[in-house]
């Protein structure tokens, strides 16, 4: 790498989109003060992860995964180092520019799914594009499609209550999906499910990957970490080993 593209932040997120990375964090902090005491949560992690992987963060609880994921998906800020997602580097964003990033870049998808109890599956999933300012024809066709996707189009109609945990997590996935995001970051996303309906939506993420997906995965779960490709385990807010499983 040239000193140029080395220190300038256009030339070196011009880079890292030529290569097809879509995260990539240098010397990555965050430290929480609380009283006397510095909680150095992420503790200068470097990461890369190119377009197309299916990749599961773990790490035991406190490690700093979770901090690290709100980091990747812009839902917390740095203390220091730099964060580029698709080249662009987080820092220099404005707070509209985040909210973007967060709305159109990333779907994000939970362990407590996060559902509008009130609204319906269908409702729940044409959301995000209600603030991305699609008409209502372009929502509902493309939040459709999205239920067709995770095989939940008969049951589009049925609100929260009525469907199952499993079929619930469908929604927020088709939910993650509908905007087209570059990443779908899943945090321990089968947290709330039993082994069965969890080994079926692993196999919903392995599917979402093979479509083209670029999948980041939380967990403290060896077992759901192992339906990845690449493994990275986290230890005191550092990469402690990053290896490739498939």
């Amino acid at each position: 790498m040239s000193t140029a593209v080395a220190t300038d932040p256009k030339l070196r997120g011009e880079q890292l989109k030529q290569q097809g990375i879509v995260i990539r964090t240098y010397d990555l902090k965050k430290t929480y003060v609380m009283g006397d005491q510095v909680i150095n949560a992420v503790n200068g992690t470097d990461i890369e992860i190119r377009r197309g992987e299916y990749v599961a963060i773990m790490g035991p609880s406190g490690s700093g995964k979770s901090t690290l994921m709100h980091l990747i998906g812009c839902l917390d800020t740095p203390s220091s180092g730099d964060y580029y997602i698709n080249g662009s580097l987080v820092s220099t964003m404005s707070d509209d520019e985040l909210a973007r990033i967060r709305n159109k870049e990333i779907g994000f998808v939970f362990q407590s799914f996060n559902l509008l109890p009130r609204a319906t599956a269908l409702h729940n999933v044409e959301l995000p594009l209600i603030y991305a300012g699609f008409t209502q024809a372009q929502r509902l066709e493309r939040a459709k499609q999205c239920l067709e996707q995770v095989d939940l189009a008969k049951r589009m109609y049925h609100k929260p209550k009525e469907l199952s945990g499993g079929q619930q997590q469908r929604v927020a996935i088709a939910r993650a999906l509908v905007n087209n995001p570059s990443i779908l970051l899943a945090d321990e996303p089968t947290g709330n499910l039993d082994s069965t309906t969890s080994v079926e939506i692993m196999a919903l993420f392995e599917r979402l990957h093979s479509q083209g997906n670029t999948i980041i995965l939380v967990t403290h779960e060896l077992d759901v970490a192992m339906n990845a490709h690449r493994l990275v385990h986290i230890r005191d807010g550092k990469v402690e080993k990053d290896e490739k499983i498939k």
